[in-house]
């Protein structure tokens, strides 16, 4: 019966061998992209019967209102009828080489490159998703600097990585390793526990493919021996980190729950905002000030909560997780509100890649309209990044977009169903 190929397996075969082919071989002399509607995530509007010209996996011209574009006669087409196409989303904040599944104790089950090999599915799951780029806020033994670099060769199938590799703080911190014996002698080598320490590890990340810097300013929900209010970096190593970082052209985010580290961080010149989750008036005031980005991973702790325990999660963690959830959704609406300026990043990872895009309901529960999600994932994700070719649908980008049935600009959970997606103009799915 295993040998046995139904029609539907079938299907489903020819489907990932057509995912395969497309992105090694995108139409490099060119496709036009067709369909009823396209977010303009610039404006927020919605245009209405767009063609979009792709050439050599860029975006050369997009028009609207039933005008055709220039030069698309003889091209292959992309006739999406009624869908709306979007900019390819962006997650901020992911663990590409983690499986939830495995948690607390279990993962230690497996050899080591057990994560690297299950990072090339996960990859794959989240590009089907329709998230075309992903940051990748901390891995173990390179693993997303070698995926990163496998997907660019054209070796596997994957969305654009931006690699921290391994995230650092303070020993015994939540960027350490805090659960095993002192006679396992398992620690983070990147440890930084002085302004020196902090300034030396920057440089030892990047030297091996680290595109950004991700450091643990305060402890955290999953480790142990942490509280996630706890500060565990001073303000002289943020400052010597982002010093540092920024001096290599790099971007800095911190993992940062407690108040008082969120403060410090953004106070030391950090990018982003990891977790936010006790977030305080004083700190709201300084990100505005600031200009610091806040990624809210305000979805997962559904995922948690109903499936933790029996992936192997454990008590301690999963207290520490139903303690700050809703405080820290409250405060996401909080600094909406107040204007803060917001990233989308979901920390896939903790549940299961390929589901990201179930965070953008929960950010409008609790404030955005779906515009604004959208946004977040969008135009916002890409200035955090400091890119501009990527995030937005126009002229000279690279031709990273999405579709979806309905309008997504009216009901958000349509983007937990995608069904275009075209990386570097391949289409991936269809």
């Amino acid at each position: 019966m295993r040998r046995t190929c139904l029609s539907l397996l079938c299907a489903a075969v020819l489907s990932v061998s057509f995912t395969a082919s497309a992105q090694a071989a995108p139409e490099t002399r060119g496709s036009v992209v067709t369909a009823a509607r396209m977010l303009d995530v610039r404006s927020g509007r919605m245009l209405r019967n767009v063609q979009i010209l792709v050439e050599n996996g860029r975006i050369k011209q997009v028009a609207s209102d039933g005008r055709a574009v220039d030069g698309a006669a003889g091209l292959p087409r992309h006739d999406l009828g009624d869908m709306t196409v979007l900019p390819g989303l962006i997650d901020m904040h992911v663990h590409i080489d983690s499986d939830p599944t495995f948690s607390g104790y279990s993962y230690l089950q497996f050899n080591d490159r057990f994560w690297s090999a299950v990072s090339v599915a996960h990859a794959e799951k989240t590009l089907m998703a329709g998230f075309t780029t992903i940051r990748n806020l901390g891995a173990d033994d390179w693993n997303d600097v070698g995926l990163q670099q496998a997907i660019d060769q054209g070796r596997v199938i994957g969305p654009r990585i931006v690699p921290a590799a391994y995230a650092f703080g303070a020993t015994g911190g939540h960027c350490d390793s805090t659960y095993f014996p002192p006679s396992m002698r398992d620690r983070n080598e990147y440890n930084a526990d002085n302004p020196e320490e902090a300034r030396h590890s920057v440089r030892e990340v990047r030297k091996y493919g680290a595109q950004v810097i991700k450091i643990c300013a305060t402890g955290g929900v999953f480790s142990r021996n942490t509280e996630p209010g706890q500060q565990q970096m001073t303000h002289a190593e943020m400052k010597a980190v982002a010093d540092e970082a920024h001096m290599w052209g790099l971007k800095v985010a911190a993992h940062a729950h407690g108040a008082a580290g969120i403060r410090e961080a953004i106070r030391a010149g950090i990018d982003t905002i990891e977790h936010a989750s006790l977030l305080d008036d004083e700190g709201i005031r300084l990100a505005k000030q600031h200009g610091a980005w806040l990624s809210m991973d305000i979805y997962n702790t559904d995922y948690t909560q109903s499936e933790g325990r029996k992936n192997g999660v454990l008590e301690d963690n999963l207290r520490k997780d139903r303690e700050i959830g809703e405080i820290q959704r409250e405060n996401f609406r909080r600094a909406h509100q107040a204007g803060v300026k917001m990233v989308y990043g979901t920390d896939a990872g903790i549940y299961p890649h390929g589901d990201n895009a179930k965070q953008f309901a929960v950010m409008v529960r609790y404030g955005m309209t779906p515009v604004q999600a959208i946004q977040t994932a969008t135009i916002n994700a890409a200035e955090a990044l400091g890119r501009n070719d990527i995030g937005v649908i126009e002229s000279g980008r690279h031709a990273d977009l999405v579709a979806v049935s309905g309008d997504p600009s009216m009901d958000v959970t349509k983007l937990e169903q995608i069904g275009f997606v075209m990386k570097g103009g391949a289409v991936v799915r269809r």
